[in-house]
């Protein structure tokens, strides 16, 4: 059982020894790192730690930040660890997945991430359908505006092919193939 770490800062100003320092003083015997934002999904030493971990190591990490981009995403990812049958600790927050109340700690964040997720989605839906009471309709404005359909019918009646009338209007024969049966 091997103790991993991994470390991360956003931009080449911030100092990354506070976060490497912590690691080694846990016992951490290799750190992985990466100088580069919490947003984005590739991140190279993430990618080979996670490739580095056996069964029965743990992956170590300053803050619970330092990982995850979102709830959500360090969910999956400590999710993912514990499939494989690897630990996950934050040294900061004192999360370990190792022991059971760490493992409770943890499980509380993700259902506290899909409540979170439960209410945007509630949120939404509330907010189309009080939209759609005072008559406002979600989504693009159409292509096919009632003026462009009368052109088009215009077009047609003159003998171009709807195809032909598409490409006058500047529209796809798609949209105006609906418009004309809508």
């Amino acid at each position: 059982m091997a103790l991993i770490g991994y470390a991360r800062v956003s931009t080449i100003e911030q100092k990354m020894e506070p976060q490497v320092d912590a690691l080694k003083a846990a016992g951490c015997e290799t750190v992985f790192e990466d100088v580069i934002s919490g947003t984005k999904a590739d991140r190279a030493g993430l990618n080979e730690a996670l490739a580095f971990l056996r069964n029965g190591d743990t992956l170590v990490v300053w803050k619970l930040d330092r990982l995850g981009r979102s709830m959500k995403h360090l969910v999956e990812t400590v999710t993912n660890l514990g499939d494989r049958g690897v630990g996950f600790k934050s040294l900061t927050e004192g999360v370990d997945t190792t022991t059971t109340g760490g493992t409770l700690v943890f499980h509380l964040f993700g259902a506290l991430a899909q409540f979170e997720r439960d209410l945007i989605v509630e949120r939404t839906q509330a907010g189309l359908k009080a939209a759609a009471a005072r008559g406002r309709k979600g989504g693009r404005k159409p292509v096919v505006t009632p003026k462009k359909l009368e052109q088009a019918r215009a077009h047609i009646g003159e003998g171009l092919t709807v195809r032909e009338a598409a490409a006058r209007l500047k529209i796809s024969k798609t949209s105006l193939y609906n418009a004309l049966r809508g």
